[in-house]
């Protein structure tokens, strides 16, 4: 599998060079801002599945328990394309609209429903969270 995530100029790049080990919907309020949406959908690989290439700034935010998020965006068009978890250290995650695939795979989990707007339904079977993830060490693939 190769599957490549994009900007809107083009010049910021991630390529997926095997399967997701997770696929989340975040409804948090970061995620909305992040994405302008009602809630951001992240794909979640190994590190070392995934190659970057171009220039990008760097927004370093709080997470959950003091952990730090590094969203990683295009310094031309300003898209937001990944970033990585202090809490998932061996992960990074990609957005999801960004490889501009409408086949791509679907989210398997909901997190922070709490800040879900009300009319947001998903028509598929998916994990729901109040809150973040459990504690597991890395996203699986199963809900």
């Amino acid at each position: 599998m190769s599957k490549i995530a994009q900007c809107s100029c083009g010049s910021l790049r991630a390529e997926a060079l095997a399967e997701p080990v997770g696929v989340v919907a975040c409804h948090c309020t970061e995620c909305q801002r992040r994405t302008g949406a009602p809630f951001g959908v992240g794909v979640y690989f190994l590190k070392e599945h995934v190659n970057t290439e171009g220039a990008s700034k760097t927004y370093v935010r709080d997470g959950q328990e003091g952990r730090k998020v590094y969203q990683h965006f295009c310094p031309e068009c300003g898209t937001s394309l990944y970033w990585y978890l202090d809490l998932r250290p061996n992960v990074i995650g990609v957005a999801l609209g960004a490889f501009a695939d409408p086949t791509f795979t679907v989210p398997t989990r909901s997190v922070w429903e709490r800040g879900r707007h009300a009319w947001v339904a998903f028509n598929h079977q998916i994990g729901h969270f109040s809150e973040g993830l459990p504690r597991d060490p890395q996203p699986q693939n199963s809900t």
